[in-house]
């Protein structure tokens, strides 16, 4: 479960920041996670709870965000809306398609006292 070890590295982040920042309590972590990213939210959700017990985010409300997937098609020249990996693009059928989007897992923001 990679799940753990993300969550381990969310953390780890929180701890820096609250040092460089002078905060001791953190009240919400938002993530901005892509649908291609490979993170399975429940795994997430679970590991998040766990890894933050005892920490400065232990009470810390956990937010996701799915940000969905983009591809630029190389055939026809547009940007696309893509639900996996080696989708054909919708609009002309091409497999030639660039990922631009949504493979992406980021803090976005954090609420903190």
């Amino acid at each position: 479960m990679h799940e753990m070890s993300l969550c381990e590295g969310i953390l780890q982040i929180i701890q820096t920041e609250a040092k460089a920042q002078q905060f001791n309590k953190v009240k919400r972590v938002v993530l901005d996670i892509g649908v291609l990213s490979g993170v399975e939210i429940p795994a997430l959700e679970f590991s998040f709870e766990v890894v933050m017990r005892g920490s400065i985010a232990e009470q810390a409300e956990l937010q996701i965000n799915e940000i969905p997937a983009q591809a630029w098609c190389m055939q026809c020249a547009d940007s696309v809306t893509v639900k996996q990996r080696y989708d054909a693009c919708p609009e002309c059928g091409s497999y030639q398609l660039q990922v631009s989007s949504g493979d992406e897992m980021k803090i976005k923001e954090l609420e903190v006292d």
